[in-house]
């Protein structure tokens, strides 16, 4: 008869030796550093938090470079349209002075031809409202002065002469016209004033 085993559960050559249980004593548990690399794929792990902030970084840093390029390229094209802006700003004015100059050279021409005075006059009264037309459509006005009072933001005074009829201080010649572009000065009129 086969020997028995000490717990009674038949004999001993018969039975397999049974793994041990997971969790019981003696037995190793699996952690979970050995389940999983030390490192970047756990969620919540340091190592993990790190390589996210390193992305989140990289990213930043990346959107930032290509933020001051493009504000780089912006300025650029805006210091080039300045530029070519003032370089050109007299375009329009020059286009429609260029007629006046064109009868001009034609008054002169017809001056050299005729001995007829009053005729040269006619087209030189005709060049002259044809010039202050195109002032007066770039904001280019007269300053008025004669019977003013003398204003020095406007006025050039160039003499003082007494008058009885005038209150002193006021414009009694313009000797040369002021102009005006908008609200600034572009040439002050050169004046007489009168005085007691």
């Amino acid at each position: 008869m086969a020997e028995q085993g000490p717990d009674g559960r038949g004999p001993v050559e018969d039975r397999a030796e049974a793994p041990p249980l997971e969790g019981a004593a003696g037995a190793p548990t699996p952690s979970k550093a050995d389940a999983q690399q030390p490192g970047a794929d756990v969620p919540g792990s340091p190592a993990g938090e790190v390589e996210r902030l390193r992305e989140e970084l990289a990213a930043a840093t990346d959107a930032k470079l290509r933020a001051q390029a493009e504000l780089e390229n912006y300025r650029r094209r805006v210091l080039r349209q300045m530029d070519e802006d003032r370089r050109y700003a007299q375009m329009p004015l020059l286009r429609d002075l260029l007629p006046v100059w064109d009868n001009v050279r034609r008054a002169i021409e017809a001056a050299e031809k005729t001995q007829d005075a009053a005729a040269l006059l006619e087209g030189f009264k005709l060049v002259g409202k044809q010039l202050d037309d195109v002032l007066g459509r770039h904001h280019c006005k007269e300053i008025e002065a004669l019977g003013k009072p003398f204003d020095p933001h406007y006025h050039e005074a160039i003499s003082q002469m007494p008058s009885a009829e005038h209150p002193a201080g006021t414009v009694l010649i313009v000797s040369q016209p002021g102009f005006r572009l908008h609200d600034r000065v572009v040439r002050p009129s050169q004046v007489v004033v009168s005085t007691v």
